[in-house]
């Protein structure tokens, strides 16, 4: 199998493994583009290589981390290892420093002054309720200005003139604390913006964590992130990256930004956000653009499952070292899957109460027995149906921290969590086993 270092050979990978799609049909970046990405992610068609895109000369990936198969060829396993090497990775002790070199792949073109023009960059409008074109698919790399450490995030910009992004910053995340620790917090900030990059980084750009994401994208590679100086900022980039955006987030002025089709299946509200001064576009010849679908499988695999899996299942094995749990994409986030054999009639409850404080977003939680797939939506809906008695099976927890954009809490985040034991209760009634019919291999019937 293609060692995967950057972009390319990781769409190779995907190549290799049956899992990309390659399209050389002309389509739009005006929602087109986002539409086949979204219909090949609901068919299992795999990740989309545009190579024939009516705006551009550019090609466009999306969908490279939009499912479990992969996710797992982005880190190199198989899919049943997913959160055991994600657990490793996350591992403080297990991170492994970038390397600084001289040259990078995006050294080889750079607009600089009055030649920068995000124009010439091709930045979809995805959603037909987008506000604009938005840069989704990029990781943010700043650097804390008090300990030196880098930080990779993932933050929405909204093109507003040619060398001007709106930029959405959470005032939680580490941008807006790097931003605010300075003695004047309203000066221009320093950032990179990084496109077309190994998924290893992507994937550690949605985690968060007091080291630099750098160290976590090093353990899942097995060796140190080869970086960069900027050419207009002094900041470590990675140096196999496609595209990279430079310039500087002016906190002082701002301009509304949005709305964009968010994690949660809405789209955002209207933000009074700061905006980005570019001060130079490098990139490599012949170069692939990456763009993230906003609100759909990818968004929610990078953001909310690979880095909260690990912590959750960590949580409550403390409880049932033999348990499993999952955060399944439908649920956009807020929901956890736990599958247990259950042994205890208390024991689904706590194990609720467990997810729900491993992370802040987890709002809902359904507890399941092995004998139900808890991959499959329907199978979870099944045991929902005809294991719950919703007056003793059912609680919940009232005026609970949650986050800010959940559509069910106000604009603090606060809602009420429920948790959902749809174990097999023996002990009520016997039912005896499900019906089950194995799998057959259809060729072998069918003309």
């Amino acid at each position: 199998m293609t060692t995967i270092g950057d972009l390319r050979s990781f769409i190779e990978a995907l190549r290799e493994k049956g899992e990309l799609a390659e399209i050389s049909k002309e389509v739009s970046m005006e929602y087109e583009l986002a539409d086949v990405t979204a219909s090949l992610s609901r068919s299992s068609g795999g990740a989309a290589l545009f190579s024939n895109v009516k705006e551009t000369t550019f090609p466009i990936f999306a969908g490279g981390v939009a499912s479990h198969a992969r996710t797992a060829i982005s880190l190199g396993c198989e899919a049943e290892s997913i959160i055991d090497v994600m657990g490793e990775a996350l591992e403080i002790k297990n991170g492994i420093p970038p390397r600084e070199v001289k040259s990078a792949y995006w050294h080889e073109n750079c607009l600089t002054g009055d030649d920068v023009d995000l124009g010439a960059l091709p930045i979809p409008k995805h959603s037909r309720g987008d506000g604009g074109a938005f840069i989704t698919g990029a990781v943010s790399i700043t650097k804390d200005p008090i300990s030196g450490r880098g930080n990779l995030s993932y933050n929405r910009m909204l093109v507003l003139e040619k060398n001007i992004l709106g930029f959405n910053v959470n005032e939680w995340r580490d941008v807006g604390t790097f931003m605010k620790s300075r003695p004047d917090p309203d000066a221009p900030f320093p950032v990179a913006l990084a496109i077309g990059l190994d998924p290893a980084i992507m994937i550690a750009a949605g985690v968060r964590t007091p080291v630099d994401e750098l160290l976590i994208a090093g353990a899942i590679r097995g060796e140190g992130i080869e970086v960069c100086k900027g050419k207009t900022v002094d900041i470590d980039i990675p140096a196999r990256t496609e595209i990279v955006i430079e310039g500087h987030i002016r906190p002082a002025e701002r301009s509304p930004e949005g709305p964009l089709a968010e994690f949660h299946g809405y789209h955002g509200e209207m933000w009074d956000s700061p905006t980005m001064e570019v001060s130079a576009i490098s990139f490599r010849d012949n170069p692939i653009y990456q763009t993230i679908i906003p609100g759909w499988y990818e968004h929610i695999y990078i953001g909310n499952i690979l880095p909260r899996e690990p912590l959750l299942r960590k949580q409550i094995r403390h409880i049932d070292p033999s348990a499993d749990v999952i955060i399944p994409p439908y649920g956009n986030g807020f929901m956890a899957v736990i599958q247990i054999d259950r042994d205890n009639p208390g024991t689904p409850k706590n194990l609720a109460i467990a997810a729900m404080t491993a992370h802040i977003n987890i709002r809902n939680v359904v507890v399941v027995d092995r004998d139900v797939d808890m991959h499959e939506s329907s199978e979870v809906l099944w045991a929902i149906t005809n294991r719950v008695q919703w007056d003793r099976d059912v609680f919940k927890i009232s005026e609970a921290q949650g986050h800010e954009m959940d559509p069910t809490a106000d604009r603090r985040g606060i809602s009420t969590k429920v948790g959902i034991d749809a174990t097999y209760k023996r002990e009520r009634r016997e039912y005896g086993e499900r019906v089950a019919y194995p799998s057959v291999n259809l060729i072998d019937y069918l003309d």
